[in-house]
């Protein structure tokens, strides 16, 4: 615990100087857009809702909301922002994530993730990328496969749409191969602009929302979108993908909520799962009741100091740039690093700091992370285990009640920390306060357990299987890792080329979403 208190320090001196150092027309910006930020820190209003909607209550068709899914169309219109946005299609290389750290193969052992996860990358690879992944598995038809409907939900504009003609119990029934045909253009214009608005034929931004389940998420936090100010709603469009999310059942239809109706932070959302008595899975050999954190980028941006004070994601990901003619637009590439990839657009308008010397707080800041989530990912790996090991020796469900809890408890702080993207840049105090409280609870876990495991004679420490590599990781979880690839191969070479087919021909697409090796 000592880095971490000697982490936090660090980070508290680090804000103090940034803050300190900061230009007076940023200051005087932050003073003009304070008031409106502190306002996305506020609880949900009393008269928010308390609950997911029923199935009486999920938005039925709307013949009257039209979406132009297709990107290249506007390719002539706005060609700096669809050629910026094209350039997404460069950033081709992305990381295994689970080969590089095979601990996550066991934290999320009997859920798709230790099959495969991947580092993000270019939005033009969002339809190809959940395709190819082994998680969505290798369906022969519309009713086959392991995952619904619902998880095409972040990955283009085509989603929109067809909740427009199918409404939303229609969209998120059935399962993933249903979309297949019609989920086909990648993140883009319609799916943060009103594409068919006066203002957008003027060049206005023209912002919008369309996915129902989003809107609601909002209204539920007191940010109803149509009279939210430009500041929240160039956050708001980024909160149509990166934020936490999971599947309610309840309706019948695997449609998306938002977990927001006790708050945004790790615990309140964790308190809302607990008190539903909602789980991703259950583990396959602790047999925990787990969680699975997607990408909560919006919520720790929120909580970080560029969402406490009126900095967006827009403003540092996809900032204001001149093209050659001196013509000012907003580039669409969606910078990953903006220190390191285009430092005088964005960090340089408000810090005088250099651009080596940010570089270098950036990557101190992930480092401290880094380091003290892998302790925390060695604890939960052991908790795994132990916890299979008295299940093995006669443990009883009630005698691993608390223990259970807790291990789930402790991972949800981990993956909450680990799935949102660049956290450690956009809160890094609050990621470490995270991984800490995972520590502790991780900590009580496998005190309770060494308890049980004395109390049915087993000698300890236990024996942990080696999972040093990805191959004896999944060898030791039981992943027939070789089959799903072939299995994954043969559908990529016989189904994904018949869905683009299709989807030509209905006029859906003018060509098909890129594919491209692993790295």
């Amino acid at each position: 615990m000592n880095i971490l208190r000697k982490t936090l320090s660090s980070l508290a001196i680090a804000g103090l100087g940034f803050a300190m150092a900061n230009s007076a027309a940023a200051e005087e910006k932050a003073m003009a857009t304070h008031q409106q930020a502190q306002q996305l820190q506020q609880p949900a209003p009393e008269t928010a809702a308390k609950r997911a909607p029923t199935k009486e209550e999920l938005t039925p068709v709307n013949p009257n909301l039209k979406i132009e899914a297709a990107n290249e169309k506007f390719a002539a219109d706005f060609p700096r922002q669809y050629n910026s946005w094209a350039k997404t299609a460069e950033q081709t290389e992305f990381h295994k994530e689970v080969e590089d750290d095979p601990r996550m193969i066991v934290m999320w052992g009997g859920y798709a993730f230790a099959k495969e996860f991947n580092s993000p990358r270019g939005h033009i690879y969002a339809v190809t990328d959940v395709r190819n992944i082994l998680r969505t598995g290798s369906p022969k038809d519309a009713n086959g496969g392991p995952q619904p409907m619902a998880c095409w939900t972040c990955k283009g504009p085509d989603v929109p749409r067809l909740i427009a003609e199918w409404g939303e119990e229609g969209y998120f029934s059935g399962k993933w191969a249903k979309g297949g045909a019609e989920v086909v253009n990648s993140i883009g214009c319609a799916d943060c602009h009103d594409t068919q608005s006066q203002d957008f034929k003027d060049g206005k931004p023209a912002l919008r929302v369309a996915r129902p389940h989003v809107l609601r998420a909002l209204d539920t936090v007191g940010k109803t979108f149509a009279t939210s100010d430009r500041t929240d709603q160039r956050a708001g469009v980024c909160a149509n993908c990166h934020v936490e999310y999971y599947f309610d059942k309840s309706t019948g239809a695997n449609n998306v909520v938002f977990p927001w109706y006790k708050g945004r932070d790790v615990d309140s959302i964790e308190k809302y799962y607990d008190e539903i008595g909602f789980k991703d899975w259950e583990h396959s050999i602790s047999k925990a009741p787990m969680l699975k954190a997607q990408h909560p980028d919006f919520e720790t941006w929120s909580m970080g100091t560029h969402g406490k004070n009126g900095v967006t994601c827009v403003d540092c990901h996809m900032a204001k740039t001149q093209d050659k003619d001196g013509k000012v637009y907003t580039d669409h590439q969606v910078v990953g690093n903006p220190v390191k990839d285009n430092f005088q657009n964005t960090c340089a308008r408000c810090h005088d700091q250099s651009q080596d010397t940010l570089i270098k707080t950036v990557e101190q800041h992930k480092a401290d992370v880094r380091e003290v989530m892998l302790k925390l990912e060695d604890q939960l790996v052991k908790s795994h285990f132990e916890a299979k090991t008295a299940w093995d020796n006669g443990a009883t469900q009630e005698e691993m009640k608390d223990a259970l809890q807790a291990i789930r408890h402790a991972q949800w702080r981990w993956d909450f920390a680990a799935a949102s993207h660049g956290m450690h840049m956009h809160a890094p105090d609050v990621a470490l306060k995270i991984i800490a409280s995972g520590l502790d609870r991780v900590a009580d876990a496998r005190a309770k357990l060494a308890v049980i495991l004395s109390k049915h004679g087993v000698q300890q420490p236990i024996q942990y299987p080696d999972i040093s590599t990805a191959e004896k990781a999944w060898k030791v979880m039981g992943i027939d890792i070789e089959k799903e690839r072939k299995e994954k191969e043969e559908f990529i070479k016989t189904v994904i080329p018949e869905w683009n087919k299709e989807a030509i021909s209905k006029g859906l697409i003018l060509t098909a979403p890129p594919t491209t090796p692993a790295k």
